[in-house]
């Protein structure tokens, strides 16, 4: 089975490709199938014509959008194209085998698209590169190394373990956010709906009662009162405020350095976000020098990967020393944001000639100390969050019903 050339377009104009299933005979006389991007049915025929195969029939597919690729979907492409590699699976049979084995419709044209390039004689890694939405420049100068070095089946090896191990550690840091996150959205919830729609029948009753009402009951309906009026806008507020501080985050690197360093303060968040920023720059930094990259080379993929602001920073000190001959250890040391433990690990990893070996043992131990943080958050916060909720709610409930004690008391 084979896939053909791309369709050359005229300089200047746009030619939308489709994927199309042709069959036909090759020059002995075989019968021949296979699947092509191209831009219409002549130009598949005259492809197949140029290598010799006269098509019997050509269909257009109707592939649906499918998912949107994932993280873990190109962790396990990394881990099937390194496995069939291994075995001595051709590359481009190896590129078939995962396409049209993959589940997620826009997977499997991901890979045809690189396969097809790289039939035209395009690189392996410079196929990547045409593609930076899905692969990093970390992805593809290890894969540029494998190349150079025929290892490429070892490094993809290495990289599918890199990206299961993010992904992996994303995961942990993710369900640390998550519980309290919606504790706190349902809290706000809970709260607007009493605020909103229970109040104002209490406030009828109260009226009824032509006594003076206490301090709190009166704080609580001004509140109620207030929200019933100008909800939207207060909802308008809330949206807009969440929307233009995502905006700016993500636009405005000031903006993102502050939140970063700001992050990092936090108690015992801070402290969890700091170990895997430390856990993924390590275990960047051994996956790249491994795999035979320069120090100061790898140290370009390492900052960014490292998730935050100041890591990145960091790195881009680390890498201006070490330029000039400084050790990667006090390199390290000097920036001030690396702890003494991955700092005298480093220094033993240079020292020994096992620089990669080293760090991979601080990203395990980080990644590790990660776990237990994030055990040890879900069991300070969720007595903490309970206690705010009770007193939110509980603080309105008594509020409504202390008119009501008041009321009997008088009785």
């Amino acid at each position: 089975m084979a896939t053909g050339t791309l369709a050359k377009a005229r300089p200047g104009v746009q030619v939308r490709e489709s994927m199309f299933h042709w069959e036909g005979r090759d020059k002995n006389g075989r019968v021949v199938k296979g699947d092509m991007r191209a831009g219409g049915e002549s130009v598949v025929a005259a492809s197949l014509r140029r290598r010799g195969i006269m098509t019997t029939k050509i269909k257009k597919q109707r592939l649906s959008r499918g998912k949107k690729i994932t993280g873990k979907d190109l962790a396990l492409f990394s881990r099937q194209l390194s496995t069939m590699l291994k075995a001595g699976v051709p590359l481009m049979q190896s590129f078939d085998i995962v396409g049209k084995g993959h589940s997620n419709p826009s997977m499997a044209r991901l890979m045809n698209d690189i396969r097809s390039d790289v039939e035209t004689g395009t690189s392996l890694n410079q196929a990547f590169r045409k593609y930076p939405l899905y692969f990093d420049p970390l992805f593809c100068n290890l894969v540029a190394a494998g190349e150079q070095a025929g290892i490429l089946e070892t490094l993809l090896d290495r990289l599918a373990t890199y990206q299961e191990k993010t992904i992996a550690l994303k995961g942990k840091i993710k369900k640390a956010m998550f519980y309290p996150i919606m504790i706190i959205l349902v809290a706000v919830l809970v709260t607007a709906v009493i605020m909103i729609f229970v109040i104002p029948s209490f406030k009828s009753v109260f009226t009824s009662f032509g006594a003076d009402l206490p301090a709190p009951t009166l704080m609580v309906i001004a509140m109620s009162d207030f929200m019933v009026a100008y909800w939207y806008i207060l909802l308008a507020i809330v949206f807009g405020t969440f929307y233009f501080l995502l905006q700016a985050w993500r636009r405005s690197p000031k903006v993102k350095a502050a939140v970063d360093r700001a992050l990092l303060k936090l108690p015992v968040l801070g402290e969890m976000l700091q170990k895997a920023s430390i856990a993924r720059w390590s275990r960047t930094l051994a996956t790249t020098f491994a795999a035979g990259v320069p120090l100061v080379e790898a140290l370009d993929s390492v900052g960014p990967a490292a998730g935050n602001w100041v890591y990145k920073e960091a790195t881009r000190q680390v890498q201006n020393e070490v330029n000039v001959g400084t050790s990667l250890a006090q390199s390290m040391q000097n920036t001030g944001v690396f702890p003494n433990m991955a700092i005298q690990m480093t220094s033993i990893g240079e020292e020994s000639g096992s620089l990669d070996s080293m760090l991979s043992k601080v990203a395990d131990y980080y990644e590790r100390e990660v776990d237990e943080t994030v055990d040890a958050l879900a069991s300070l916060l969720e007595p903490m969050i309970m206690v705010i909720l009770g007193v939110v709610v509980g603080g309105i409930v008594i509020a409504i019903y202390l008119p009501i004690f008041k009321l009997g008391q008088v009785v």
